[in-house]
C-alpha cells in the first residue's frame, strides 16, 4: 500500500467510524501540495452530495488566526498597532478599571482574564441588529475577570470579540472589509469569505458541508454560520464566521509560510510573522503563540510527530490547520463533525491519528 493510499484509507475510516459525515484533507511539504483527498458526504439530513475539493466548510475558530490575527499582524507590521499598548488607549470611551492593563498581546494569547465562553446570543435577541456588536462589546468588558491580565491563560472567544473592535479602530473600516480587500481578494480566494446574515453568499446551499441541527434556530445549518454568538452579531465576529475550502485555507497557510521564510515581504516583514509565531512563555500556563496554538506536550491534536516549532488552530465544527515550521509541513483538515450534533466528539482521537499518519508517510516521524 502506498503512503497516499494509507492516508486516504484513514480519511475514509473517519466516515465509517462516525467521526464525521464528510472530510477534506490537504497536506503540503515545502509549500507544495503533496496529498489531497476527500471522503463522505456534505450532509446526512437530507442526504447530500459527496464532499469534493469545491466543498465549502464552516471554519469556526480558524477565524481567529486566519482573519483576526491576520489583520492584527498587518496592522502591527505597518505600525498602526503596538502589541503591548493597553487597549484602553485604542478603544473609544472608558474601560472598567479591571480591564485597564489588557493589551492586544494578552488578548491574542488568551491571557487577558476573560472566562471561556458566554452565550450572549440569547440576550441579543431583543436588541436592534445594528446595535448588537456595541452592546455585546459592553457586556464583554463588564465580565468579572477570572484572573488578572497576564496572570494565566484560558482559551476564550471573548478576547477575540474585542480584537475585532481593536482592528476596526486601527484600520478605520470593518474587519471583514479590511481582510477581504487586503488578503482574500488579491490572493484570488473565490470561496473564502466571512458570513453575513444580511448578505447572501452567492453559493447554493448544496455547496456547503452541513453542520448542526441547531436547537436554538430549529433547523439543520447548511450555508449559515454554526456559532450562535457570531450569527446573532450579524454573521461573524473576531472569533468565528469564516467559511472556505481546504485548498484556499492552504493558500493562506502558504502566504504565512512564505513570509516567515522571507520568500516574500509584500504584506508583512518576516520578523513580524515570527513574532506572532513565538510562544508566550512568560505567561503562566500559556502554551500558545499570538493568535495561534502550539503543540501540547501530551495528546496534541497535531499528533506525536510535529516539531515544537509548529503552530496551528482548531475549529469547533471539526476543522484544523497545522504548520510545522521546522519540517516545512502544512496540513489542512476540514470536517463537519458537528453534523447533525455537536455531541459527537470522536474527532478528538482522530485528529492526532491522521496527523501521525501523514508525518509517517512523509518520512518525518520521530523515533
Amino acid at each position: 500500500m502506498s503512503g497516499k493510499d494509507r492516508i486516504r484509507e484513514e480519511l475514509e475510516a473517519g466516515v465509517l467510524e462516525g467521526v464525521y459525515p464528510g472530510a477534506l484533507l490537504v497536506a503540503g511539504l515545502g509549500g507544495e501540495i503533496v496529498f489531497s483527498a476527500h471522503a463522505g458526504r456534505r450532509s446526512l439530513e437530507p442526504p447530500g452530495y459527496e464532499v469534493d475539493g469545491e466543498t465549502i466548510f464552516d471554519l469556526g475558530s480558524l477565524t481567529k488566526p486566519l482573519v483576526t490575527t491576520l489583520a492584527m499582524m498587518r496592522l502591527v507590521d505597518q505600525g498602526y498597532l503596538d502589541l503591548d499598548r493597553p487597549i484602553a488607549e485604542i478603544l473609544p470611551g472608558s474601560l472598567p478599571d479591571d480591564k485597564a492593563d489588557i493589551t492586544s498581546r494578552l488578548l491574542l494569547c488568551h491571557a487577558a482574564g476573560f472566562p471561556d465562553w458566554r452565550g450572549y446570543y440569547r440576550r441579543l435577541e431583543g436588541v436592534d441588529p445594528e446595535k448588537r456588536k456595541a452592546r455585546c462589546r459592553t457586556w464583554v468588558l463588564e465580565e468579572p475577570p477570572v484572573y488578572g491580565p497576564g496572570k494565566g491563560s484560558i482559551y476564550t472567544d471573548l478576547g477575540f470579540m474585542l480584537l475585532e473592535w481593536v482592528v476596526e479602530e486601527a484600520a478605520g473600516v470593518e474587519m471583514g472589509e479590511y481582510v477581504e480587500s487586503l488578503f482574500f481578494g488579491p490572493l484570488g480566494l473565490e470561496r473564502t469569505f466571512l458570513f453575513r446574515t444580511a448578505r447572501p453568499s452567492g453559493f447554493e446551499k448544496e455547496m456547503f458541508a452541513a453542520t448542526e441541527r441547531c436547537p436554538w434556530r430549529g433547523r439543520i445549518l447548511q450555508g449559515e454560520v454554526h456559532d450562535e454568538n457570531a450569527f446573532a452579531l450579524g454573521g461573524y465576529s473576531g472569533h468565528a464566521g469564516l467559511f472556505g475550502t481546504a485548498g484556499e485555507v492552504f493558500t493562506l497557510a502558504c502566504l504565512l509560510r512564505d513570509h516567515v521564510l522571507g520568500n516574500r515581504n509584500d504584506l508583512f516583514r518576516s520578523e513580524t510573522v515570527r513574532v506572532f509565531f513565538q510562544g508566550q512563555k512568560d505567561i503562566p500556563g500559556c502554551g500558545r503563540a499570538l493568535g495561534w496554538d502550539m503543540p501540547s506536550r501530551k495528546c496534541s491534536a497535531a499528533g506525536r510527530h510535529f516539531s515544537k516549532q509548529s503552530v496551528g488552530h482548531l475549529g469547533f465544527p471539526g476543522t484544523s490547520l497545522w504548520m510545522d515550521l521546522e519540517n516545512d509541513v502544512q496540513v489542512v483538515l476540514l470536517t463537519n463533525r458537528v453534523h447533525p450534533t455537536r455531541e459527537n466528539r470522536l474527532i478528538q482521537g482522530f485528529r492526532p491519528r491522521i496527523h501521525d499518519c501523514i508525518m509517517e508517510e512523509l518520512g518525518l516521524a520521530k523515533g
